[in-house]
């Protein structure tokens, strides 16, 4: 398993990310509303998992990102089903599921 300060470092980077993918997402008139809940739940969610992750807990750490990485396949399937989605969009909603993806596969 990756040190704590890593997942940390790694963890404070997703959510920026998941940052940014809702800011796209609003700013963009084309994309779903079922795309933006799903985003705007995910930034929710993460910031619990923030909690969860300085509790240096390694079950609940692996259980927030493994929660996370699914909200990300979601979004992703949601973002690939529209073809009206922006770029911008498509390119935030890939990021965040990449980064979520490439961090559960190293904690497990």
């Amino acid at each position: 398993m990756l040190q704590a300060n890593e997942i940390q470092q790694t963890f404070s980077h997703i959510q920026q990310t998941i940052g940014q993918a809702e800011q796209a997402c609003n700013a963009s008139a084309d994309t779903p509303q079922d795309l933006k809940a799903c985003i705007s739940k995910m930034a929710r969610d993460a910031k619990t998992a923030g909690d969860v992750i300085k509790s240096n807990d390694e079950s609940r750490i692996i259980k927030c990102v493994d929660d996370l990485e699914d909200m990300g396949d979601e979004a992703r399937r949601l973002s690939r089903s529209d073809s009206h989605i922006s770029p911008q969009v498509e390119s935030a909603v890939t990021k965040v599921h990449a980064e979520l993806s490439a961090l559960k596969h190293k904690l497990h």
